[in-house]
């Protein structure tokens, strides 16, 4: 019997796609892919670890689709950058990829977001079919067409607009994600619900601890949740014109933080999870977003567990990364905030000496930060 599955669609210039939501779904993951039509041959891209976890897996639910090559790249942050896109267009090339094969996308949000720019540019575009297997690129980074590397000067400063034709999400994968990984993709998670949906904050805070043992009901629930969000948002601003912006809630504080520790210290979830509690505290010391909200993101985002502390730069530092941000327009920054839970949108308008404020308390906001096993 065929796994049950769940198809979100999400519309975009280039064509509509779907998201492919189910437990065991990469079995048939050839069947799947079928509809996209017939190439000449099927090229992976993944990183060593996690294709020693799900290789066997991808490579038995494939066996239909002929993969003439596997191409294995690092999945840190630090790796994801021109040298490494050079790389892997050259093993492509190397390996006899033409404009009529396909490429497949297995791994995080790293591993999408080169592979995503790659199928972009090699060639001038091929088909291009992802396979998230960490929570935070099923529920966020997969879908949505945004693809990029890293500059020394920014985090994603290269990068193209370049949809999926289709993208597999099976949360059995997530099985074996190390804790601090799963956590990581649980701030986006958190993020969907101050964003989009005040049930879904509601239903983090009611069942937290479910979450974090990673029960099926909880996560069949939460993921394609956060994909139909996600969804509805790109499918009426693709570019980031406008609505858009708002998925960007504390990344402009959590890219400044990971481009000043040079993608070392944190992985993007940890640094979007110190992005959020600012926000909320930047909203608050504007006007924007109630005390009680403000506590709220704060207390749920603590549940998390321990970050990777906040660095000893000064504010002005964080401040001059922050104006590297895309976000940025004419020299103003840009930051989404909250008027309450489950609204958002974006602000140029916020006084610098708030900034300053905020940067001076951000430190302290995860000093209570809950236990691992909250």
């Amino acid at each position: 019997m065929p796994p049950k599955k769940k198809l979100i669609p999400v519309r975009s210039s280039a064509h509509e796609y779907a998201v492919v939501f189910g437990k065991g779904i990469l079995r048939r993951a050839a069947e799947e892919i079928l509809p996209l039509g017939r190439f000449s041959s099927v090229h992976v891209v993944s990183s060593p670890k996690v294709w020693r976890s799900v290789g066997k897996s991808i490579r038995h639910g494939l066996a239909l689709a002929n993969i003439r090559a596997v191409h294995l790249v690092k999945d840190d942050e630090a790796a994801k950058n021109l040298h490494t896109v050079e790389h892997l267009a050259r093993s492509l090339s190397r390996s006899g990829a033409d404009r009529k094969c396909l490429f497949v996308a297995v791994g995080g949000g790293v591993v999408g977001d080169m592979a995503g720019f790659v199928a972009a540019t090699y060639l001038r575009g091929v088909v291009l079919v992802h396979v998230p297997t960490t929570l935070i690129a099923q529920v966020d980074s997969a879908l949505g067409g945004k693809t990029g590397v890293n500059l020394p000067e920014g985090k994603n400063l290269v990068g193209a607009f370049y949809p999926p034709r289709r993208v597999l999400a099976d949360p059995d994968v997530l099985a074996t994600l190390p804790p601090r990984h799963f956590r990581g993709g649980l701030a986006e998670v958190i993020k969907y619900g101050i964003i989009g949906d005040p049930k879904l904050f509601v239903f983090l805070e009611k069942n937290f601890a479910a979450v974090l043992r990673r029960a099926p009901g909880a996560l069949e629930y939460i993921i394609p949740r956060c994909v139909e969000i996600k969804a509805r948002i790109v499918s009426k601003d693709e570019r980031e014109t406008g609505l858009r912006e708002i998925l960007n809630f504390g990344h402009t504080f959590g890219h400044a933080l990971e481009s000043l520790t040079r993608y070392r210290r944190y992985q993007h979830g940890e640094a979007v999870a110190w992005g959020m509690m600012a926000a909320a505290l930047l909203g608050h010391e504007a006007g924007l977003t109630s005390a009680d909200d403000a506590s709220r993101i704060v207390s749920l985002v603590r549940r998390l567990g321990p970050l990777p502390p906040w660095p000893r730069v000064p504010a002005n530092a964080i401040i001059a990364a922050m104006r590297s941000d895309k976000k940025t327009r004419s020299g103003k920054l840009r930051f989404v905030l909250t008027p309450r839970i489950g609204k958002a949108r974006s602000y140029d308008d916020i006084p610098l000496d708030l900034v300053e404020r905020v940067l001076h308390f951000a430190p302290q906001l995860a000093t209570c930060s809950g236990s691992r096993n909250a």
